[in-house]
């Protein structure tokens, strides 16, 4: 998926899309919105850094400070969000 750097190019649907391909090529299976990701096992503290990284480069944003807290990255709603309002996106 080709995700566009233009600030509203982003919707929850494209973003949420992206975050369960990415999660779905690396863990080998698929994820509901709301599975929390690190409580089901599949996902470790260490992957969480290869999420920043994945999240920081495809959607060209910066995640730092309090955004860097576990809870944004335990579910792709989560995640979504976070991207979302990073990139000043209206939900």
């Amino acid at each position: 998926m080709t995700i566009s750097s233009e600030p509203g190019s982003h919707t929850a649907e494209t973003v949420a899309q992206e975050v369960q391909q990415f999660l779905e090529q690396r863990t080998k299976q698929t994820w509901d919105p709301d599975t929390d990701l690190f409580s089901s096992g599949a996902v470790s503290s260490m992957f969480a850094m290869e999420l920043v990284v994945h999240l920081e480069s495809t959607f060209d944003v910066v995640i730092t400070g309090p955004d860097l807290a576990l809870d944004n990255f335990r579910t792709v709603n989560a995640m979504t969000a976070m991207v979302l309002r990073l990139r000043g996106v209206q939900p």
